[in-house]
């Protein structure tokens, strides 16, 4: 399986729109210009992303020429004897008038007719005869014939055909050019957020201002209210907000002190913050990010790669009904102009121009979509399978839990109120840096309780810690403390402890020795702390008819009692890292389409053996290569956004493949004039007015799936 996910990553990149703008390259040096400016940006993370197109240029480009060809348009049309006729005009006659058509006709043609001539040269010079080529033919055939008309013994041009043509191609291709720039600008969005210049903090304790390229790891830099942080990093002192909405898809700011970690491009609110630096260029968060979503622009689906090819055998279709056509009709009524147009309106009728554009569009927006709600895709494959998963298999600690500890009960005694208990145990935990320490100091956090004062720290070693509070010694610890106390606990606090010990959660107790004695105020169980989205997830992927799995290298006891507070439908308990991908294989034998949720560390090769897999709360270590999508936050309900996006994205892949493939399917047999018989014939300038409106149809439908509000 590894081998064939490292193959989509690497296979060249043949859709529509890279072909596209290969082609449009020769006509836009304005795109030169961008990449220019894009590679400047991206200088600040050290990163190559050649890979990335923008698409900018091409649709300026086709914008002005769409505008000025239908305005030299407008004579052809007004003097194009057949339009006077059906619309019940005429226009006085006039020296020259005759011409007006053909000069401006001709003008159009080459002004915005030859970019598609040039547009199909590289198709022919690699013998992959495809959408260009087509059009080239359709308008080459339509010129070629109406300027021979105009010395031949017959009325009967194509020159308002000609030019409504090319017309609506030029439209055509500047709202794909314009869906496909708003679509896959994520790169470009991702290089602004990186600020120019760093303010590094010397020695000496000078502030200077330095490009952010010259920042190395270990530096400690300044970040003003406003600023964005310029590379990933640990705050040595401060406290602010920041925005890390750019990245994560969180909308709330994220509180930042002393300690907690910082990512490149994220926005300091109105604090202050000094901050050492950890990683810098091609090691930022940012930067993995940037890689993450070039790959997916690479990669490509199954349906993407069906109509790659649905594109390509269209060309020989059209050529074998145009052929077809013209036998027919020149057996049915003789070589004339009315062939001509038969097999020019088939030839313009079957452009793949739709059928090029259905799949790329809604993938281009699909990875946007997914980025801004922190779904990083690095395998498109991987997205496109999601919609087929049945079972997802959570690891335990760290993914469906918080992966510390910290206070899921507590039972008091001698009247002190649960806040007072935890508040104290906190406070004489302050010095600690236990796991257990942190957890009470977390949950006190948590519930943002005010700490006593406390004094005369002291570790008692195996057994627990002690401190002096007012005029009594206070005891934090297990049944080994309480034992050297010589305590026992009061009824109620003793079945406390049993029914955590039952759950294979740790119980510690606070005490309490004065003048009056020893008593014992309160008992803890402290557990992995499960995440409060976790529930809602499991929840909504039950909705969603999956099922839920949970591995864990915990006891029987701890997995049951998280699997049941959860209601996970399977758990496997004690299992070892290594082992994990065979609970996987066992699930896929018995028919599940699996996705496996993990870290990305010790979960790499159950990652690797799932039909998905899903690294969660890697944001900080997007260069994972185990996993197809990357989460960057830590949330267990982005998962189900995971899958209602692949669904919500494949829906609209196949509205346009049927669209697309259903409007050359009936409208080919149209232009072929089948209908003849009974007076109905469509003209070439209808087959290009039918095969634009297909185009903008896809367009249209891809851009509707932004609309979509992803579950979760």
């Amino acid at each position: 399986m590894n081998e064939t996910h490292e193959h989509k990553q690497t296979e060249p990149e043949s859709n529509h729109a890279q072909s596209m703008h290969d082609q449009h390259m020769e006509h836009d040096s304005q795109a030169k210009g961008h990449e220019n400016h894009e590679m400047n940006n991206n200088e600040h993370s050290g990163q190559d992303h050649s890979a990335h197109v923008d698409h900018s240029g091409h649709e300026q480009m086709f914008r002005r020429k769409f505008w000025v060809s239908t305005l030299l348009s407008i004579p052809v049309l007004v003097f194009s004897s057949s339009i006077q006729s059906w619309l019940g005009y005429s226009l006085p006659a006039f020296p020259g008038s005759n011409w007006i058509t053909p000069v401006f006709a001709v003008i159009v043609f080459w002004y915005g007719g030859i970019p598609f001539l040039e547009m199909a040269v590289p198709e022919a010079k690699n013998r992959q005869p495809g959408m260009m080529t087509l059009i080239s033919l359709a308008i080459s055939v339509a010129f070629i014939y109406s300027v021979a008309a105009l010395f031949l013994p017959t009325s009967v041009t194509f020159f308002w055909e000609l030019v409504t043509l090319i017309d609506i191609m030029l439209l055509g291709h500047w709202i794909e050019m314009r869906s496909i720039r708003q679509a896959s600008g994520a790169l470009s969005e991702l290089a602004k957020l990186m600020p120019d210049s760093a303010n590094r903090i010397l020695a000496d304790g000078k502030v200077e201002s330095v490009a952010v390229k010259q920042l190395q790891s270990g530096d400690l830099v300044l970040i003003r209210p406003g600023e964005s942080v310029p590379a990933d990093g640990i705050v040595q002192e401060g406290e602010s907000d920041v925005n890390e909405a750019m990245l994560t898809g969180e909308s709330l700011a994220v509180k930042k002190r002393e300690g907690d970690k910082v990512i490149a491009g994220t926005i300091n609110a109105d604090g202050s913050l000094r901050v050492k630096i950890t990683a810098v260029g091609d090691k930022t968060t940012l930067a993995g990010i940037m890689r993450l979503v070039a790959q997916a622009q690479q990669s490509k689906t199954k349906t993407q790669i069906l109509a790659d090819k649905a594109a390509g055998w269209l060309f020989w279709v059209a050529l074998g009904a145009a052929a077809i056509t013209a036998i027919a009709w020149t057996i049915a009524v003789g070589f004339n102009v009315e062939v001509i147009a038969r097999v020019a309106t088939v030839l313009v009728i079957a452009c793949p121009h739709a059928l090029g554009l259905a799949i790329p569009l809604v993938v281009a927006i699909t990875i946007e979509m997914g980025a801004k709600n922190g779904i990083l895709v690095r395998d498109q494959l991987a997205l496109e399978n999601a919609r087929k998963i049945n079972m997802v298999v959570f690891d335990k600690t760290g993914t469906l839990t918080e992966g510390e500890f910290g206070v899921v009960g507590i039972r008091t005694a001698n009247d002190i109120s649960e806040e007072e208990a935890l508040a104290l145990t906190a406070a004489i935990e302050g010095d600690s840096e236990h796991t257990i320490a942190r957890g009470f100091r977390k949950s006190a956090e948590k519930r943002k309780l005010v700490l006593p004062q406390v004094s005369n720290f002291e570790a008692i070693k195996g057994r627990g810690v002690r401190a002096k509070y007012n005029d009594s010694t206070v005891y934090v610890g297990g049944p080994q403390l309480l034992e050297m106390l010589a305590l026992a606990l009061p009824e109620e606090l003793a079945r406390f402890e049993q029914q955590a010990n039952q759950k294979g959660q740790s119980v510690v107790h606070l005490m309490e020795e004065d003048t009056a004695g020893k008593r014992v105020l309160a008992s803890f169980a402290l557990a992995d702390v499960i995440r409060p989205e976790s529930r809602p997830a499991i929840e909504k992927l039950h909705e969603m008819g999956i099922e839920v799995a949970m591995l864990t290298g915990d006891s029987h006891s701890v997995a049951e009692a998280v699997a049941d507070e959860l209601k996970i439908d399977t758990y496997f308990a004690q299992v070892l890292p290594e082992d994990k991908d065979q609970k996987i294989i066992e699930l896929q034998k018995q028919g599940k389409k699996v996705a496996m949720v993990g870290d990305g560390v010790n979960d790499a090769p159950a990652l690797i053996r799932a039909d998905v897999g899903i690294a969660i709360g890697s944001g900080t270590d997007v260069a994972i290569e185990s996993a197809g999508i990357i989460l960057v936050k830590s949330n267990p309900l982005d998962v189900v956004k995971i899958f209602d996006l692949s669904r919500a994205s494949y829906r609209k892949m196949v509205q346009n493949l049927i669209w697309a493939a259903g409007y050359n399917i009936i409208a080919l047999p149209l232009a072929a004039g089948v209908l003849a018989p009974i007076g109905f014939l469509l003209s070439p300038a209808m087959g290009a007015v039918l095969m634009s409106l297909s185009t903008v149809i896809v367009a249209i439908n891809a851009q509707l799936l932004r609309g979509h509000k992803l579950a979760g």
